[in-house]
């Protein structure tokens, strides 16, 4: 049988990504979006949490997770702001 129940480490990194989604960007999407800008201080926080090198494994320097973390934070990201899903996806 298989488990689809998340694992502690992925539940961790969806709360992750959706802290700093509802935080960091959520309050200032609307302004960002009227002037057409964006803060590139948002990539260098995902980095510092983790959040750019998910995926990539942690004798390259990333965070060692897997790839359905990958996919929780993309979700995450995505409900508040479709470009840093895709800003995301692409860096990984």
């Amino acid at each position: 049988m298989i488990d689809f129940q998340l694992t502690e480490e992925q539940t961790m990194i969806q709360k992750l990504a959706r802290d700093f989604a509802q935080k960091e960007v959520a309050p200032k999407i609307r302004e960002y979006d009227q002037k057409a800008s964006f803060d590139k201080n948002i990539l260098s926080k995902m980095g510092e949490l983790g959040i750019l090198g998910l995926s990539i494994p942690t004798k390259y320097g990333g965070s060692g997770g897997d790839y359905i973390s990958l996919g929780l934070a993309c979700e995450e990201l995505e409900y508040v702001d479709t470009s840093l899903r895709v800003i995301l996806s692409v860096h990984i």
